[in-house]
């Protein structure tokens, strides 16, 4: 069970929530957070069905969340969502979708403008009110360096010409569905664009360049950066990203979208040092090469401004939670076999 928590947990009684994606960062996160809720508030009639390849699976990895009332998961994946009736929601978080690692650019579009697609006929299908699609602030494409944030209202897109636009226009033209769906069928669709992200479910490896700090530093290795440590990103803590994604599908706008991340910039070298410091001093940070001049990627800070007229904050300070997402790390390998992992190099580009 996580030890933080934001500094406010929503009341969620009644709420019927179906969630894709529930087994990956992002969606273990809100389970956590819901964990939190209950054990405050009770669960009061609240259900939540989450879909999952292998349940038998993930819950023997996982098995803090077993045997809870209110919380059930159903085997499947996103191609069986349209055949799938009878399920009793009233919201759906369609949080389904890789970040990193398909080999076909052809087969990541499709999962993601098609799993979205299915997703939202699931949810007319079964006579949900509310859709809560997990986009990403790489739908933005470059940020411009003399733009300190990226507003929801900026016009800016990923070019067609890059191979590496596929993630940012496939979720682009998800939002689009979303959109669609809720002027011609009334389904009150929103959209979180997250940005990068902190917590103990972060990747340990691979494109989040926050996972392989904390990794390295808990591994006792050297912090390694794959460039100069000059490119910006800011980064929101898990729970707190929870509590704004669950804000937003309980009190979000419909036909709206809503940056999630901080607007605290950090460079990755800063965030190389900052983990250092805070979990490992002794460890050395060791920059690679000068980034290229024409990196498109050196800025990726959002600006938060509708959700925090929502109410909502950057409620855990970055140091606060590189060092809770390391103490929660550190308590899950020493309960299991997992450890924390061999040293790798850090990349600069994570985008959620």
């Amino acid at each position: 069970m996580p030890s933080s928590a934001p500094s406010e947990l929503l009341r969620l009684a009644g709420v019927r929530v179906f969630l894709t994606g529930g087994t990956g960062f992002v969606g273990r996160s809100v389970l956590d957070y819901l964990l939190l809720s209950t054990a405050l508030h009770g669960t009061r009639d609240m259900q939540v069905c989450v879909l999952s390849r292998d349940p038998a699976r993930f819950l023997r990895e996982w098995p803090r969340y077993a045997g809870l009332g209110w919380l059930r998961f159903i085997e499947g994946d996103l191609q069986s969502l349209r055949g799938l009736r009878g399920q009793a929601c009233d919201q759906v978080i369609h949080a389904a979708a890789d970040t990193h690692g398909v080999t076909s650019g052809v087969k990541w579009a499709e999962q993601i403008i098609g799993g979205t697609h299915a997703a939202l006929d699931f949810a007319l299908l079964n006579r949900a009110r509310r859709f809560l699609l997990l986009s990403s602030g790489a739908i933005y494409g470059a940020q411009p360096p003399d733009l300190e944030l990226l507003p929801e209202t900026f016009a800016g897109a990923p070019s067609p010409m890059l191979y590496t636009s596929v993630y940012g226009q496939a979720k682009r033209m998800a939002e689009q569905l979303c959109t669609v769906y809720w002027k011609e069928h009334g389904l009150e669709s929103i959209i979180a664009r997250c940005f990068a992200l902190v917590g103990e479910h972060v990747p340990l490896s691979g494109a989040y360049a926050i996972g392989n700090f904390i990794r390295d530093a808990l591994d006792g290795q050297p912090l390694r950066l794959t460039g100069d440590g000059s490119a910006v990103r800011s980064y929101l803590y898990g729970h707190d990203a929870a509590h704004w994604l669950m804000t937003l599908l309980l009190r979000g706008s419909p036909g709206e979208a809503y940056n999630v991340g901080s607007d605290a910039a950090v460079s990755i070298r800063e965030l190389a040092e900052l983990t250092a410091a805070r979990l490992s001093p002794s460890l050395p940070v060791i920059a690679g090469q000068a980034m290229a001049a024409d990196n498109t990627r050196s800025r990726y800070v959002p600006d938060i401004s509708k959700a925090v007229a929502l109410g909502l904050t950057v409620a855990t300070p970055l140091s606060q939670a590189i060092e809770l997402s390391a103490q929660l790390i550190k308590r899950r390998a020493s309960d299991s076999t997992i450890r924390p992992g061999g040293s790798a190099v850090a990349p600069e580009h994570d985008v959620t």
